[in-house]
């Protein structure tokens, strides 16, 4: 399966962000990840609908929505009106993982689920058969420029053993932390998603095209 790089521009420069896209667009990444935090279900605010439209607009990317808000349900059918190709929300916030899943799907999207550092893996395989795209968090969400919890290794491996039971193509994306020192242990772990923001968005274009050269020749070194 090919490996896709997600920048996450919860670490752009907001002045630059239209630049910035597409500097790594330019680079190879074909997906962006953007986190919508309420200040409720994790401590921080970031962006919203809007900002989705907006990028929407002039970007051709696959929009990467990770909802990090309570009853995700509610707002999934203006992200997907304003522009999400993928919209992921955690298991600890939703009223009914199933029902998100089915209302993601009702309106063309693809549907990711994930759960926080904390909860166990094993949470989320009832729903590997409807979802299109498992996230394993490797810091706590709710804030950029955090170092890779060494743990989450291994929930990478457990996550991607639930994906070969399921035996189903599910995309498995992993965020938080990761550099170029260790994005080799997270694709050995079994991830196909690479999110980065803080390693990325110092220098955008230049970052990108070397997390690029690793994962285009991942698995032929």
């Amino acid at each position: 399966m090919e490996r896709i790089l997600a920048p996450s521009i919860l670490a752009a420069d907001i002045m630059r962000l239209g630049e910035q896209v597409e500097e790594v667009r330019q680079a190879g990444a074909k997906y962006l990840h953007i986190d919508v935090m309420d200040g409720v279900f994790v401590p921080s605010l970031s962006y919203g609908v809007c900002v989705v439209e907006s990028i929407r607009k002039g970007c051709d990317m696959v929009l990467d929505v990770h909802l990090m808000i309570v009853e995700p349900e509610r707002y999934i059918e203006a992200f997907a009106k304003a522009g999400a190709d993928i919209i992921t929300v955690h298991l600890e916030a939703c009223v009914d993982v199933k029902d998100a899943i089915s209302r993601i799907h009702s309106f063309g999207c693809r549907a990711g689920v994930t759960v926080k550092p904390g909860t166990p893996v094993e949470a989320v395989e009832e729903y590997l058969d409807s979802a299109d795209l498992l996230l394993i968090m490797s810091v706590e969400p709710g804030f950029g420029g955090q170092k890779y919890f060494p743990e989450a290794t291994e929930r990478i491996r457990q996550a991607a053993e639930l994906i070969k039971k399921s035996g189903r193509q599910l995309r498995l994306e992993v965020d938080g932390g990761i550099t170029l020192d260790n994005v080799r242990e997270v694709l050995d772990a079994g991830a196909d998603v690479i999110v980065s923001g803080s390693a990325i968005f110092n220098d955008p274009g230049n970052n990108a095209a070397a997390f690029m050269k690793v994962l285009n020749r991942y698995g032929a070194e």
